[in-house]
């Protein structure tokens, strides 16, 4: 099969592989639309090792483990491929664990669902797996719950919005740049949601954080900072009550110093999902509670369920030419920062080194990922 290497400088080749073989308890997909993520470009030019980064899969169910009984050869589905393992997204097929693995509705396109695994997952541990007391969209409150999101336009901190209303949490005090009406267009202003422009400067931001804190009651305890660089959580922590605070950050291994030592902080990282309950060593390194698994699995399908009933949607995308060949621009992109409320999308039939089947009428026209 092709498989792209993102090389430590963010060139791209494309590479002949061996079909990668599920285990008792993974799915071999094929492929439709892979998704991509910041990580995507972080880790072969941070690690200096190529790899193929690819996480996020939309594409038909292959082949089986003999333990899969959720999924069977032809499925439509979506999928969070385990980081830094063989099998990433950015190939003609790619492997994915069984509880990290979610059907597609006949209704959602593959684009749009290539865009949802990792960063809505990202968001969903976030905030119900490290923010402690924040209710689930299954029970959603009843009382005004103000919450931070700083990083809003981002498809982690938009998938943050999503579940935060979902929940009933209002009001969101979300913060954003050149995203801006994007995020407008996720809150609602009726329950006193508001959206602050970061690129007016931060006294200015946290003047705006202040008022509208003032507005909420006076006390905000919640923060999920989806930039989780400089200055973001200095200015949440401006505002944030330096009792009972609690924020939320997706970056690992990050300077959080000036973070007050009264706050309480969590790491939010979204590999948790994949370490084992009963792997004391996993359970150290991903420094979550128990049941991240199961999390993963319970909601990956609720996203599932969203999808087909209309109240979960998937990130704006945009897709990028090329397929396997456009991911280059894609990973460059998104290091210079081009990427503003909108995710990166790559379709495999897209890419010029594959070869293509005659295609006899429409009906046909997605017949191959099925062989």
């Amino acid at each position: 099969m092709k498989e792209a290497i993102v090389q430590p400088d963010l060139t791209v080749k494309i590479v002949d592989s061996q079909l990668p073989m599920p285990n008792d308890d993974q799915i071999l997909i094929k492929v439709v639309v892979s998704g991509s993520n910041p990580k995507d470009w972080k880790i072969p030019h941070w690690s200096k090792k190529a790899a193929n980064s690819g996480d996020d899969i939309a594409g038909i169910v292959h082949k089986v483990g003999r333990n899969v009984y959720e999924f069977k050869h032809g499925d439509r589905v979506a999928a969070f491929h385990e980081m830094m393992t063989p099998g990433g997204s950015f190939a003609e097929y790619a492997l994915s664990w069984a509880h990290t693995t979610f059907h597609i509705p006949h209704e959602t396109s593959f684009e749009e669902a290539a865009s949802i695994p990792l960063a809505a997952m990202t968001a969903a541990i976030g905030l119900y797996q490290r923010l402690e007391g924040l209710p689930f969209p299954w029970h959603p409150t009843t009382k005004p719950i103000p919450l931070i999101v700083y990083g809003a336009a981002s498809a982690v901190g938009a998938y943050a919005v999503k579940l935060a209303r979902l929940s009933n949490i209002h009001p969101l005090i979300c913060v954003a740049g050149k995203g801006i009406p994007f995020v407008e267009s996720l809150i609602d202003n009726s329950k006193g949601d508001v959206v602050l422009d970061y690129r007016n400067g931060d006294a200015e931001l946290i003047q705006g954080l202040k008022s509208a804190v003032d507005k909420a009651g006076g006390k905000v305890e919640y923060a999920f900072d989806a930039v989780s660089e400089a200055p973001s959580f200095v200015n949440i922590c401006e505002v944030l009550d330096h009792e009972t605070g609690q924020i939320s950050l997706v970056i690992p291994k990050n300077d959080y110093s000036a973070i007050p030592s009264s706050i309480r902080q969590s790491q939010t990282m979204v590999g948790a999902v994949h370490a084992s309950g009963d792997d004391q060593q996993s359970q150290k390194e991903t420094g979550g509670p128990a049941g991240n698994v199961d999390f993963g699995y319970m909601l990956f399908r609720f996203f599932s369920r969203g999808l087909q009933q209309g109240w979960f949607k998937g990130h704006p995308h945009e897709v990028m030419p090329g397929g396997l060949g456009g991911i280059e621009t894609g990973m460059k992109n998104l290091k210079n920062g081009k990427a503003s409320a909108i995710k990166y999308v790559f379709r495999l039939k897209d890419s010029a080194c594959l070869e293509r089947p005659k295609v006899t009428s429409r009906k046909d026209s997605w017949s191959v990922f099925l062989d």
